[in-house]
């Protein structure tokens, strides 16, 4: 039996082979900002957000040459560097992506019923050994907030695989916008937790509930690092074998949410008698209108409008033109 043929008996023939998983940049391949960064946010893979607050992290796209996920087919992962030490009750670090809504709504998971179900699978390992927790959040209507422990080992990758059901109070909206929070949390200080709080359970967000209470503290151990790679969030309660896209086919769908254009010197043409104008086209359709920023070049404004195709720049000389830009829609 082929591969396909294998797979196509593992998921069901109503099931996609391709196209299953929602998450974009899982493989952790694409960093158009750069390898290493020391900003909470995006700053390094693309559309996952490394964020943090009371404690210094250095975020970084790392090379993998061994261990389980190399031989899953991985070959880079996302890490969190911890550079200082806090024991703040404010200190947290997350990291995850926002899956935009109209993916979710056209998925094939019936959100709102408990019987309807889309499996969260990755490879994670921590240098500090203990109970770490999935958060999922959904991002329209009344929030509604989901967690889940995941027990780790010191040093060692491990393979989560995790079914969500839906709830009735779900609402995900056919749209452009954010539709889903999920991703994994290496520590929430204690203004974030509850020991009461009620695991692999949905309930309305509260900021102050979000999940357990930290048995251990990774934002006060000097040094410790957090790892994740191949991340699938798929509709139907069975996970499949990660689905490995090509790295050009990755781009393009980080390029949705944020481009990059280096070394391109674009210049503009006559429009009228003293104006010169350009408009570089983004790579992709872009999910909204973006943000622009470039490094260098000689114009005197940019235009970006409406459109989430091409932007403008212009100046009232003939030496107009661009080098480096970045358009930023990103949820």
């Amino acid at each position: 039996m082929s591969k396909a043929a294998e797979l196509a008996a593992l998921i069901g023939s109503q099931t996609a082979l391709s196209n299953r998983n929602l998450i974009i940049n899982g493989a952790m391949q694409v960093a158009q900002r750069g390898t290493s960064s020391t900003a909470s946010g995006y700053g390094t893979v693309d559309r996952f957000k490394t964020e943090f607050a009371g404690v210094s992290v250095t975020q970084s796209q790392e090379a993998l040459s061994s261990g389980s996920p190399y031989e899953d087919g991985h070959r880079f992962f996302l890490r969190a560097t911890n550079t200082s030490v806090s024991s703040a009750t404010s200190a947290f670090l997350q990291m995850y992506q926002n899956v935009e809504a109209q993916n979710l709504a056209t998925s094939g998971w019936n959100a709102t019923s408990s019987t309807s179900f889309v499996t969260y699978s990755f490879w994670v390992r921590s240098s500090l050994a203990g109970t770490y927790y999935i958060n999922i959040r959904s991002l329209d209507g009344t929030l509604q907030n989901f967690s889940s422990p995941v027990v780790l080992v010191a040093n060692t990758w491990k393979k989560v695989t995790l079914p969500i059901p839906g709830n009735s109070n779900i609402t995900i909206d056919n749209n452009n916008g954010a539709g889903l929070f999920i991703g994994i949390v290496p520590h929430y200080g204690t203004d974030y937790t509850t020991s009461g709080h009620t695991a692999d359970a949905w309930a309305a967000y509260s900021g102050t509930d979000i999940t357990p209470d930290y048995s251990q503290s990774w934002t006060n151990t000097a040094s410790a690092t957090f790892d994740i790679t191949g991340i699938q969030l798929e509709a139907g309660e069975q996970a499949t074998p990660f689905e490995h896209r090509s790295y050009g086919d990755e781009l393009a769908r980080c390029q949705r949410y944020y481009a990059k254009v280096s070394g391109l010197n674009v210049h503009g043409k006559q429009y009228n008698s003293s104006t010169w104008l350009g408009d570089p086209q983004y790579p992709v359709t872009m999910r909204a209108t973006p943000s622009v920023t470039t490094t260098g070049g000689q114009y005197s404004s940019i235009q970006v409008g409406t459109s989430t195709d091409k932007f403008y720049f212009s100046r009232t000389s003939e030496s107009c033109y661009i080098n480096d830009w970045a358009a930023d829609a990103e949820l």
